[in-house]
């Protein structure tokens, strides 16, 4: 069996290898006029400016939107690539500026490199295999054939990957191996298990509410949650595919309810609609943000499902999560039998020194002051620095081991081993930001919005919002990257047909709308195999990738099919 789909994930992938080639000679781009609508205002010394990122950014020269060669009218006859990139062009006065951008697509083919490491991490569960295949793809269809020099040094030398790195391979990787060589990982387990936890079903109710105390979402709360419950989950016998689950499922939705993270501050970026009063400053978007929690209903419902899991209620959890239950109680088996989880298990075994007795404040401290320092960064920066949390959680540590006694050497021996046990994940990270990269440039989101027309029925639009939406990030594995793409054409495709077929409540239905693109690209991101926060979740929990994608998806779809319902009735009888 196994060698007969071997041999099939291979043809798959000859055939997509060469339809990449046919694309790339064959096939035009079609290219696609985007604006990007940012708050504009004049600084102290009378320029034009805009803030993204926290950034202040002038905008020098713009244009007449009809002078412009990069409006749609030119673009229908564009022959190659476009002189400009982008351009800051204007309709009556300077001050009310669009940046004018020119992006391309090859239609529906442009989400096939996404498709491929899909298929392929399903075929041959390895996640190395797969993404590097869907980095090809990707490559050949953009003509970059030096895959080296072309396609991974130019996004492995990017910030965003140094921070990947830093963060996931040197603090993480570092701090569980000198939580692993002190024994204070186990220490705290075991002090958990004496007063706290009782079985499986308490400490994954520890679990559940670790993740809502964690809000800050994504990334963060995902390994924050993973590595502090991981000794204490695997004492009380619960599998790693109900670990990483409740993980995960509380990570991304929780945030987007409890919303006091860097998640409104991005996002109202994108909710600039021109003469929307109610969206007219920072401030505005970010209370119509808040007003909109309500209607988040997969975000709800996700963690519902979790809480109900943690219960033992497992009438929505689906059968591999079922099957995952059912093989612990009878074997005791944490991981099924052909797992291979992409975090080494020497990272969860105890290395102590002879002669070093571990205590649970070795765990406790460092955790806590990660949490103090996420939190108050947020408070004072307006983001948590992640880096720093991890930084002085690590050093702690560090200086907790040497101050009882331990060798600097074994400290450092520790050290190097969490290093060696997320060497493959810090890999598979590297590869799902590039792949994510290549379908951002191949023009994947673009093509599904543009494929959505005005003429479409109110009713009908938040479910075909939360449909592009979940594939977009499933496709890319990135919700906030899916926001970039959705919220600046989803909202105003949303607002213009609140207005043409006279809605009531347009602003509650602009609110709904709003609610499917945020949780449609929390649920893709959750789900995706490809996603920082779902390899993450496998990583810090010691389960198997694809048993976590597999398992997952059967209740985060129940969620997602049921907030749909709940969308399309909430504008049916009240907008």
């Amino acid at each position: 069996m196994f060698q007969f789909t071997k041999r099939i994930s291979f043809i798959f992938f000859v055939l997509s290898l060469t339809t990449a080639f046919y694309i790339n000679f064959k096939v035009s781009p079609t290219w696609v006029e985007t604006q990007l609508q940012y708050q504009t205002y004049s600084n102290e010394l009378g320029q034009l400016a805009y803030r993204a990122s926290g950034q202040e950014s002038l905008i020098t020269n713009p244009v007449p939107y009809n002078e412009s060669p990069l409006r749609q009218s030119v673009l229908n006859n564009q022959q190659g690539k476009p002189e400009l990139s982008q351009q800051w062009v204007y309709k009556g006065t300077p001050d009310n500026a669009v940046l004018l951008k020119a992006d391309f697509h090859f239609g529906i083919w442009s989400l096939l490199p996404a498709l491929v490491a899909v298929v392929l991490c399903l075929m041959t569960r390895e996640p190395l295999v797969a993404l590097f295949g869907g980095i090809v793809i990707g490559a050949v269809m953009l003509g970059r054939f030096d895959i080296t020099h072309e396609v991974f040094i130019p996004n492995i030398g990017t910030s965003s990957a140094a921070s990947i790195l830093i963060l996931y391979l040197w603090l993480l990787g570092g701090l569980m191996g000198v939580w692993a060589k002190t024994g204070a990982a186990k220490a705290f387990a075991d002090h958990m298990s004496q007063h706290y936890v009782k079985g499986p079903r308490s400490a994954k109710v520890v679990t559940w509410f670790l993740g809502l105390v964690f809000f800050q979402g994504g990334t963060m709360s995902t390994v924050l949650v993973g590595t502090t419950v991981k000794p204490i989950a695997d004492k009380a016998g619960v599998s790693h595919e109900e670990l990483s689950y409740v993980v995960d499922s509380t990570a991304s939705p929780i945030a987007s309810i409890i919303a006091f993270n860097a998640w409104p501050a991005y996002i109202q970026a994108f909710l600039f609609i021109p003469g929307v009063a109610f969206l007219a400053t920072e401030n505005d978007r970010i209370a119509f943000f808040f007003a909109s929690i309500p209607f988040s209903f997969y975000a709800i419902l996700a963690v519902l499902g979790t809480l109900l899991l943690s219960l033992n209620i497992t009438i929505f959890s689906g059968a591999p999560l079922k099957k995952a239950i059912k093989r612990v109680a009878e074997t005791g088996e944490l991981d099924a039998p052909n797992a291979s989880p992409i975090s080494a298990k020497e990272l969860h075994q105890s290395q102590v020194p002879e002669g070093y007795t571990a205590h649970r404040l070795e765990f406790i401290l460092p955790l806590v002051s990660l949490i103090i320092i996420a939190i108050g960064s947020y408070f004072v920066t307006g983001s948590p620095q992640i880096h720093w949390a991890f930084s002085g959680a690590l050093f702690l540590s560090i200086f907790m081991a040497l101050a009882k006694g331990m060798a600097l050497k074994q400290v450092l021996d520790g050290f190097g081993n969490g290093l060696k046990g997320v060497v493959v994940a810090s890999v598979i990270l590297m590869f799902a930001l590039t792949i994510g990269v290549l379908s951002k440039q191949l023009g994947g989101g673009i093509y599904l919005v543009e494929s959505l027309g005005e003429q479409i029925p109110y009713w009908s639009l938040p479910i075909i919002l939360q449909l592009m939406t979940i594939v977009i990030a499933f496709s890319t594995g990135t919700s906030w990257g899916t926001y970039a793409i959705a919220f600046p054409l989803g909202l105003p495709l949303a607002w213009t047909i609140a207005q043409s077929q006279g809605l009531d409540n347009p602003e509650l239905y602009l609110m709904v709308c709003f609610a499917t693109i945020l949780n449609g690209s929390v649920y893709g991101d959750q789900c995706s195999p490809i996603s920082d926060t779902t390899i993450l979740s496998s990583m810090t929990t010691g389960c198997d990738l694809m048993d976590h994608v597999k398992s997952q998806i059967v209740p985060a779809s129940y969620a997602a099919l049921l907030a749909g319902i709940l969308w399309t009735s909430t504008v049916l009888f009240f907008a």
